[in-house]
């Protein structure tokens, strides 16, 4: 799981969280159409697949060290959002910070956050949850995430940025490219969701 895929700038187990949150969307969200290209795009664009300031995937899917993104706290530019988790998911008792490879807001976390590999933690730190509550989140903007311009309304979702945008679009073509080997594991399809509340948050995040 943790050799390099030829073709790809990303192993085997990051390959599979992507693919596998696109299989678990194609059963539970038809409709969606979003493909495990555009889940890399956005993770190339985060984080580099999780490899950001030097983090590493492990066969599980755990990313270490945890990412974590800038404080929100108005400056530079950035939107201004005060500490909803207590610091739990973050690190950031102050204020929030985005989290993990995908890079949730804690806020947006709890309220989408799914148990991609199912071994019964939701943690935004782990590929396959992450991967799978990006693809919740960006099915949120369908129909049609099969097409440019579902994705774009897709992507702007998630970054209302037209340069983000775009740039997510253009990695996700480019993995397009790629065939997908027969050989990776079919998903199991039930979506286990967080509490609503971060306060109930399990300690184990």
């Amino acid at each position: 799981l943790l050799a390099a895929v030829v073709g790809l700038d990303f192993p085997l187990v990051v390959l599979n969280a992507y693919v596998s949150a696109a299989k678990v969307l194609a059963v539970t969200q038809p409709e969606c159409g979003i493909h495990w290209t555009a889940l890399a795009g956005i993770g190339r664009t985060e984080s580099r697949h999780g490899t950001f300031n030097d983090s590493r995937v492990d066969a599980d899917g755990h990313i270490s060290p945890p990412i974590y993104g800038i404080a929100l706290d108005g400056s530079g530019g950035t939107a201004a959002i005060g500490d909803s988790d207590l610091g739990l998911l973050d690190g950031d008792p102050n204020v929030d910070r985005a989290v993990g490879p995908m890079q949730f807001i804690p806020t947006t976390w709890v309220k989408f956050a799914k148990d991609g590999n199912r071994d019964g933690t939701i943690d935004p730190q782990n590929i396959y949850d992450a991967a799978l509550t990006a693809g919740v989140y960006l099915c949120r903007q369908g129909p049609g995430l099969d097409t440019d311009e579902g994705l774009r309304r897709a992507f702007r979702s998630y970054n209302n940025d037209g340069s983000y945008v775009e740039l997510v679009l253009s990695r996700a073509h480019t993995y397009d490219e790629f065939t997908v080997p027969s050989v990776m594991p079919e998903p199991e399809y039930e979506l286990k969701s967080l509490p609503t509340s971060p306060t109930e948050l399990p300690q184990e995040l």
